[in-house]
């Protein structure tokens, strides 16, 4: 059954199944993905090895033309797929659950092929937080990148944080940028291996650490460490342990 979230523009779900057609359903992962005013964080756990199975974020776009057809784009992705078109149509099913339909790489072949998939998602009851309940905030916060000279390449560290109330996901990937001489955009080039972060607030003893994978898992910002987000306003730069972060999507339910 679909969750019953006050008004919002946040999302919360979780994947319950992905087939590759024609082959069966099946769900190796615990994932979580969250949404805030067209920006994203997606975090899914291998739950046998409890490694990243994929860990991407970056900006969720809905169709003008389809509202049912919805583009995500990687700006981090530890499947390195930054340029892979990542298109799905969704749809309701009976019990409240969304199908997406879509074609996208599939990582488990050699060469990782185009495959056509479906995917069940199921919208989440938003996790009481510090706030206490019928009430919350939620955002998604990038790391600020300098600006890079025409030609000039560089190694960044590009950090995604997301709070939907009472879940938090911090992501971070070490990533080669590049500006083409003629060019005035930045693209990725290249990727290391994605760390992440993830906890959930418990009303009897606080904010709690569900996982912490990679090499920078134990030095991502913690939630213990964020102070004040209940002030700031989308497009803000706020700083969190020392470094600089603009907010793309923010929400307060009162």
């Amino acid at each position: 059954m679909a969750a019953e979230n006050p008004p919002s523009q946040s999302r919360l779900s979780t994947r319950i199944s992905i087939r590759w057609v024609p082959e069966p359903a099946f769900e190796n992962t615990d994932t979580i993905v969250m949404s805030v005013a067209g920006w994203y964080v997606d975090l899914r756990v291998d739950k046998i090895s409890g490694d990243i199975d994929w860990a991407i974020a970056g900006q969720r776009v809905v169709d003008d033309a389809d509202s049912s057809r919805v583009s995500f784009t990687h700006e981090l992705d530890s499947r390195n797929s930054f340029d892979a078109v990542d298109c799905g149509t969704f749809s309701a099913l009976p019990n409240g659950d969304d199908l997406e339909k879509g074609e996208m790489p599939r990582a488990d072949l050699p060469g990782s092929p185009i495959a056509e998939y479906e995917e069940v998602w199921r919208e989440l009851k938003f996790q009481e937080g510090p706030e206490g309940p019928n009430t919350g905030v939620s955002w998604v916060l990038e790391s600020k990148q300098r600006p890079l000279e025409e030609g000039e390449e560089a190694e960044v560290e590009r950090t995604f944080l997301g709070r939907v109330w009472g879940t938090y996901l911090a992501l971070h990937q070490v990533q080669i940028h590049t500006r083409p001489r003629g060019s005035s955009t930045t693209v990725v080039k290249s990727g290391q291996e994605v760390s992440a972060r993830r906890e959930e607030w418990d009303s009897a003893s606080g904010w709690q650490l569900k996982y912490s994978i990679g090499p920078a898992g134990a030095q991502l910002p913690s939630t213990t460490q964020i102070l004040g987000d209940s002030s700031w306003q989308t497009g803000q730069t706020v700083i969190l342990a020392g470094r600089e972060y603009v907010v793309r999507g923010f929400e307060r339910i009162v």
